[in-house]
């Protein structure tokens, strides 16, 4: 069994996600970082190289993690980066086993997705205004809620995935997946408003759908810091993200359908129990229109002795 450092390892092992399995940078930054940071434990306790690793070093680094205040999602993830890792090193044959296979993180709750109720979410995206940055940031918000797009799939959009004439647009989602999704009639309106001012911002020969004041690709940095300006200057009671806009449009459009698998196609999840999660969501709704309109869920029985 050859002897392989941490650094040539790692090295070695995003060559191989970026090239053969063609993740996507973002994606690619979180493997480096959880390889990384088990990398820089097993160095603090002299392990150098990925010879005599065992189940007992990945508990460590865990616990190191755990009392570092890291919670159970990202434990769990930390640990499907370490899985994936070692994988491709026993692939390599610099291991004969899996030292993270058996490890378990701590549960944490699961916490439901913050969404917007169809009435305020009308009003979020409904941004006023006839300059050519108002005119994008409508676009951008139509199309977030319309279509239930992810940022990076939003940020990564050419003027070539619009299909106008079609109400269509054509996303690269999570592991290089393509999928179409429908535009609806007040994203397509305000899209085709964005497309006549954008010649106004864009530079020459640039594709992207979407730009800033300077020309280029808007980053999603950039729409992030727009959505904090527009929660307030459109007085919503709290910060609104881009996520909790294609949470809106996950919820709404399963309360409205019941149709589970059809939303699942639309958000580009891999397993149907991502998208279950609505569920829950939409019966909290139900729970919330029974407990106001039953007539036996609205008082309490008198229960005093007569």
């Amino acid at each position: 069994m050859t002897i392989v450092s941490f650094e040539v390892a790692i090295d070695r092992f995003l060559h191989h996600l970026a090239n053969e399995r063609n993740l996507s940078a973002h994606t690619l930054e979180h493997y480096a970082r959880d390889c990384r940071r088990f990398a820089e434990w097993c160095a603090a306790q002299g392990v150098s190289d990925l010879a005599g690793l065992d189940i007992h070093h990945v508990r460590g680094a865990l616990s190191q993690l755990h009392r570092q205040g890291l919670g159970g999602r990202s434990l769990q993830r930390w640990l499907s980066s370490l899985r994936t890792f070692f994988h491709f090193v026993i692939r390599e044959k610099w291991l004969t086993h899996n030292p993270a296979i058996a490890v378990r993180a701590p549960r944490s709750p699961r916490k439901l997705p913050k969404t917007l109720d169809a009435d305020n979410a009308g009003r979020f995206v409904e941004l006023a205004g006839d300059q050519p940055l108002a005119i994008r940031d409508r676009a951008i918000l139509e199309l977030f809620y319309s279509s239930g797009l992810r940022l990076a799939e939003l940020v990564g959009l050419d003027l070539a995935n619009l299909d106008l004439a079609a109400a269509t647009v054509r996303v690269l989602g999570k592991g290089r997946k393509e999928r179409e999704l429908p535009v609806g009639s007040h994203a397509c309106a305000a899209l085709h408003h964005w497309l006549q001012s954008r010649p106004l911002l864009a530079d020459a020969g640039c594709l992207a759908l979407f730009v800033s004041q300077r020309g280029q690709r808007l980053s999603a940095r950039g729409i992030q810091d727009r959505f904090h300006k527009l929660s307030i200057t459109q007085g919503m009671a709290s910060r609104i993200h881009p996520h909790m806009l294609r949470h809106s449009f996950a919820s709404h459009l399963l309360e409205s359908s019941g149709d589970l698998r059809a939303v699942q196609e639309l958000l580009g999840h891999a397993n149907l129990s991502t998208t279950q999660i609505y569920t829950h969501l939409d019966f909290q709704h139900l729970a919330k229109v029974y407990d106001a309109a039953h007539p036996r869920a609205r008082k309490k029985p008198d229960n005093s002795p007569k």
